[in-house]
């Protein structure tokens, strides 16, 4: 695989292409916004607005950084490096202002049309959380259709306060962990994103899939790491749920890395 940065206006898109795509593009919105407390009912006005700009490219497309520059003072580094069948997001965010930041949460916007071979309303029988302990095909009831801006479905985890995730409606299930993805056109391979930490999961309204990553504020002077990944594998999903386990052990409390 290999990866490369389109802009658009003042951010732009991760574009995905080879390997196990089979000739899909996946574009990843990276990042597409920023959010303080209370953003799922203060909408727009949680929005922490932000630019994104190349720092660096490889020229053979294995690798990026990135800076999201926050107007609260926040600066965000992403270093996005590609392997064979997985694209790997490392951040460092630091607050270097004199005060501190309430940023609550990122979302990286992973727009899967391409690979699903689907739109709007058909992609979403392509994609997939995980609930009771196998993986669950969307949609499933209930489904929350109420919310400051709709449609599209949000799950939130035992750890994170409901009132802090994506504007759209709330799911009252709690998925297992947080992995979010979707089957190929012809099913014979999966995308799967995780990020730790992890803030929820969002099934989007343009054929996009999330695992928003959590920030949880940053008081002045101070740095938090985060990071992510994107597999691309065979339909496997034994063997994708042991990469994640292995990936992010602080996804499976009680069980050894």
């Amino acid at each position: 695989m290999h990866i490369s940065w389109q802009p658009a206006e003042d951010k732009g898109y991760v574009i995905v292409q080879g390997g196990r795509l089979r000739g899909a593009t996946v574009k990843v919105w990276y990042v597409e916004l920023y959010m303080g407390p209370e953003s799922h009912s203060r909408w727009p006005g949680a929005t922490i607005r932000h630019t994104t700009r190349l720092v660096e490219a490889d020229t053979n497309g294995q690798w990026l950084k990135l800076r999201c520059a926050l107007d609260d003072g926040v600066l965000i580094d992403h270093e996005i490096t590609v392997d064979a069948d997985v694209i790997d997001f490392r951040s460092t965010a630091v607050n270097p202002s004199h005060r501190d930041s309430d940023v609550a949460w990122g979302a990286p916007c992973v727009i899967v049309d391409d690979f699903t071979g689907g739109g709007a309303e058909s992609y979403l029988s392509k994609c997939f959380i995980f609930l009771n302990g196998q993986l669950t095909r969307l949609p499933v009831e209930p489904w929350a259709r109420q919310a400051v801006e709709t449609p599209g479905q949000v799950w939130c985890p035992r750890h994170v306060n409901r009132a802090d995730v994506e504007p759209h409606p709330l799911s009252e299930l709690v998925p297992d962990n947080g992995l979010i993805g979707c089957f190929s056109a012809d099913e014979e391979c999966v995308m799967a994103i995780a990020w730790e930490p992890y803030q929820n999961l969002f099934q989007g309204i343009i054929t996009c899939l999330h695992a928003d990553f959590g920030i949880n504020g940053l008081p002045a002077g101070e740095s938090k790491r985060l990071r992510g990944r994107i597999y691309f594998a065979e339909a496997d999903i034994p063997g994708l749920l042991e990469r994640y386990r292995r990936d992010f052990p602080e996804h499976h409390p009680g069980r050894q890395p």
